[in-house]
């Protein structure tokens, strides 16, 4: 295994910074105490805010980027004279591709969100360690991250931080789901919101509604409909196996939770029945032929049509599709959220936690001035930066009443709801949110506020009316309810596995790759195929999966996930 570190070459950048030119206005830096409780964290920020510009790649699309023209981003620059010239992956790829060549080229912007291709960028010399960096320069940083700063090493073996984990909160406590089974509010309010919780029940409930509608506005009626482009694969065929028999997402793997000992998810024989299910949908006529050839944006499309009655995704995963809807006035075409399993004996895990970890922003030896980017990190990772990127602007996106508390106007709710794309180019409120750390939802500031407006009244007020009509049929307030909360399960003392550095050279990443080549290929071999067939397939799935050294990555990948819960929690095993 090679852990290349770039800390010498970081050493070096530091101590030849170079100042950018030019003269800004301190002014426009003094925090509104009364609103953020963050003036001290100003002075940092306010040392230097003449214009800069830095690059940025983000393995995540952003179709709502607006160059920052948006009134966020125009704030932004004001106060710390920042302006990103930022490049979003496009489709479906999460940025593999693009990350590959810059890590074979050295050819890197000075930020990068680089989600799960870290290691590539790391093990070619091409991230700083910013250890140094957010001692001196971050108290922001210091203060969310505090005793968790261990939790954004690297590794037991590199413990340099290369990225600031901004995918996520620390503190979360999750009021809203956004994942589950997903099924349109008209479906279920005629079907007299009949009880769901197995996959059977989700089944049953596709299919007498389909019988009763072949067609919706003049066009074949869709019961489900999955997307396998590229990594959404996934996301909502391969991800559901485990969430509906009872385990919690730590990727393309298991682990034991009292061994520790990894394997290939795929091997559990209760997901062998989840896949046996999606084969039998498939031999129904109830999930769409198309699944394992269409394109994302041939997906959305579908779902922004109405006649996809149901989905198995994460909701950011089709938001824009169902934002289309809302946009048409078709609010009961926009879905509902269920916990289902493949039996009533398992548990959804969705929400199991994972502690402070995930992916996040990092600077790259590229980057000629790396004080002032940490310093732009920092900035936005305050209280005042916080609000804005969550909040909005002032006087515009949200008012304070007399009692201190943050207020957003029935207007501006309004088009957060229905006319949400727009809002969120013009306004820039949620773009930023992976450029700095963040506090979780349900924390408040020193102004007695919440950071996030993902607090239970806001979100209430944030769905349709045909949203709220389907949760009071359940009793329940936000589809959270319907699921089990975090104190259902123990925290994971392994944190989020895809945020798990892995080897980048060795047998490792050649055995994976085949892997998934064999995954990608048999499990849509084994749902298409008919169901005398399905035994046959998936259990030569499983002996090609060994033959192709998976036994090895797993023994591999046990022996880091190990040294990973040394690394967080302190045992010694």
């Amino acid at each position: 295994m090679k852990w290349k570190s770039p800390k010498a070459f970081a050493a070096i950048l530091l101590a030849s910074t170079v100042l950018v030119a030019g003269c800004g206005s301190n002014g426009n830096n003094a925090a509104n105490s009364s609103n953020t409780g963050n003036a001290g964290s100003n002075a940092e920020a306010s040392a230097d805010n003449s214009p800069i510009t830095f690059t940025f790649f983000g393995a995540d699309a952003s179709p709502n980027w607006n160059n920052m023209q948006d009134d966020v981003g125009k704030v932004i620059t004001e106060k710390t004279g920042v302006t990103l010239e930022a490049e979003f992956d496009v489709g479906a790829g999460g940025g593999e591709n693009k990350i590959a060549l810059m890590a074979a080229s050295g050819d890197v912007p000075d930020l990068i969100f680089a989600k799960g291709e870290l290691s590539k960028l790391v093990d070619a010399g091409l991230i700083i360690d910013l250890a140094p960096l957010i001692e001196e320069h971050a108290p922001n940083l210091k203060k969310i991250f505090s005793e968790n700063m261990n939790r954004l090493k690297y590794s037991n073996d590199d413990p340099a931080i290369y990225s600031i984990f901004t995918n996520g909160g620390v503190d979360q406590q999750y009021f809203d789901a956004g994942g589950g089974f997903e099924i349109q509010q008209r479906v279920l309010k005629e079907l007299g919101y009949p009880k769901i919780r197995t996959v059977k029940d989700f089944e049953n409930v596709l299919k007498q509604y389909v019988e009763k509608h072949p067609t919706t506005d003049g066009q074949p009626t869709i019961p489900l409909t999955l997307s396998a482009d590229d990594w959404r694969i996934m996301i909502t065929v391969t991800n559901p196996a485990f969430l509906t028999t009872g385990a919690p997402d730590d990727g393309e793997y298991y682990v034991n939770p009292e061994t520790y000992e990894a394997m290939l998810h795929y091997k559990r024989p209760e997901e062998k029945e989840y896949f046996r299910w999606l084969n039998h949908m498939y031999n129904e006529g109830l999930l769409d032929k198309d699944t394992f050839v269409q394109k994302e944006d041939q997906y959305k499309a579908k779902i922004a049509s109405g006649r996809v009655l149901g989905l198995i995704d994460q909701e950011w995963g089709y938001q824009d599709a169902e934002n289309a809807l809302k946009t048409a006035g078709k609010d009961e075409y926009t879905y509902a959220h269920f916990p289902v399993t493949l039996t009533e004996e398992y548990e959804d895990h969705s929400f199991q936690q994972a502690g402070v970890d995930g992916y996040g922003i990092s600077i790259t030896t590229a980057c000629k001035d790396p004080v002032r980017a940490i310093k732009f990190i920092d900035w936005l990772s305050s209280d005042e930066g916080q609000v804005l990127r969550n909040w909005g602007v002032e006087g515009k996106h949200y008012t304070v009443d007399e009692n201190g508390q943050r207020v957003i106007p029935a207007d501006i709710q309004e088009r957060k709801v229905n006319d949400s794309t727009n809002f969120t180019k013009e306004s820039g409120i949620s773009l930023y949110r992976i450029f700095g750390a963040n506090y979780g939802d349900g924390v408040k500031d020193p102004s007695g506020n919440y950071y996030t407006t993902n607090f239970p009244e806001q979100i209430v007020a944030g769905y349709t009316e045909a949203e709220k009509e389907t949760l009071k049929a359940y009793n329940a307030t936000t589809w959270k309810d319907l699921f089990p909360g975090e104190d259902a399960f123990p925290a994971k003392d392994w944190g989020a596995l895809y945020n798990m550095p892995v080897p980048t050279d060795g047998d490792y990443q050649v055995i994976y790759q085949k892997t998934q080549d064999i995954i990608r290929k048999r499990i849509p071999e084994a749902i298409l195929a008919k169901e005398a067939d399905f035994d046959k397939i998936y259990d030569a799935f499983l002996e090609e999966l060994d033959k192709a050294g998976a036994k090895k990555m797993e023994a591999e990948y046990t022996e880091l996930v190990k040294k990973r819960v040394e690394l967080f929690t302190g045992k010694k095993l």
